[in-house]
């Protein structure tokens, strides 16, 4: 039986021409490597899944560090002074077969005080042949002193076009053909973590029944509302219809549909129509994103001369989302908006 390799491993960048979004880090570690001014530490920071560790690899093996001598250290269950005199004591040991000792300390951050100044004295005074790599997804936790010591690079978060290509890319490397659309909503859901938008076309892969995987199937297993449901709350949001958008989001929710992501995707759609409305070149570039149902309803409503959906339609909505996890109800606060939006006119 062969092992299951996860996608984020299988596809992983191997080479800085692979690394995607990070142009500003690579252009500098390879102008370090062609002028031969290699750093004795390194700090990558920046949210998670968004390639350090990756990119940490791919300097070790740029600079010539064979497999024996990288060493890869996880912070987070490694984090005690004793760990540290211990790798102290490992680093004045030469390389077995490469110019540099490379070691990856993930998390960094995770380290206790006294770890930290242990690692410190190291830092202020590295043998030639070793190289640190510290990554971190909290930065602000590190102390000034060991911030100071070392080229710090914050990574980038990946754009959703960026991520949008990649699972279209990796579900084609695993013999499936995805719909652009549903690669949006994976992009959308990946929250700019290349990671984790492995780790959702995983799972949409998993329980496809077919090469062709369709939206709904996409849906169905990210917990998004169906496309036509969406459209019909918006058209409800148009007419001024606040009981059967109350009783649309209730339907949904109760379908198990996450109450953030309907939000996201109701404000997706809702910016769309105004973006139609205002700039109509960007019509067809927009249509790229929605599913057929969806911009149905996004070019009937840019159109309309009743404007109902407008600039105060969009930021409501945008003030719900921001308190998205702040109530008991997770549906509270997208509730509260369609009450302001089309309720309190009438009271």
């Amino acid at each position: 039986m062969q092992e299951h390799t996860a996608l984020y491993r299988k596809y992983r960048p191997q080479s800085f021409e692979e690394v995607l979004g990070q142009g500003h880090v690579v252009t500098a570690l390879e102008g370090a490597i062609r002028q031969d001014t290699i750093g004795h530490a390194y700090l990558f920071s920046g949210s998670r899944g968004t390639g350090k560790t990756s990119l940490a690899r791919i300097l070790a093996r740029a600079i010539g560090t064979e497999e024996r001598d990288l060493h890869e250290i996880d912070a987070a269950s490694n984090r005690g002074v004793d760990d540290i005199r211990t790798l102290r004591e490992e680093v004045h040991t030469l390389p077995f077969a490469s110019r540099f000792k490379v070691y990856i300390i993930d998390e960094v951050h995770m380290l206790t005080k006294e770890a930290f100044n242990a690692l410190l004295k190291t830092l202020e005074e590295p043998p030639k042949h070793v190289v640190f790599i510290l990554a971190t997804t909290e930065e602000h936790k590190l102390p000034d002193t060991i911030v100071s010591r070392c080229q710090a690079f914050r990574f980038k978060k990946p754009t959703e076009t960026m991520l949008k290509e990649m699972v279209l890319r990796a579900a084609k490397g695993e013999g499936h053909v995805i719909e652009p659309v549903s690669a949006d909503l994976i992009a959308l859901l990946a929250d700019g973590s290349f990671r984790d938008a492995y780790g959702i076309l995983e799972k949409v892969l998993a329980g496809a029944q077919g090469e062709k995987v369709s939206a709904e199937e996409v849906e169905v297993v990210v917990g998004a509302p169906q496309s036509k449901r969406l459209a019909e709350l918006v058209d409800a949001i148009a007419a001024d219809a606040l009981e059967a958008a109350l009783i649309l989001v209730r339907r949904m929710t109760e379908d198990g549909n996450d109450t953030k992501l309907l939000l996201s995707l109701l404000l997706r759609i809702v910016r769309a129509i105004l973006l139609v409305r205002a700039a109509p070149t960007l019509t067809e570039e927009l249509a790229q994103e929605f599913t057929e149902v969806e911009f149905a309803a996004i070019r009937r409503h840019a159109d309309s001369s009743k404007r109902t959906i407008n600039s105060r339609t969009l930021t409501t909505l945008l003030n719900a989302y921001m308190r998205i996890g702040t109530t008991y109800v997770a549906a509270l606060p997208l509730e509260l908006a369609l009450m302001e939006l089309l309720g309190e006119k009438k009271a």
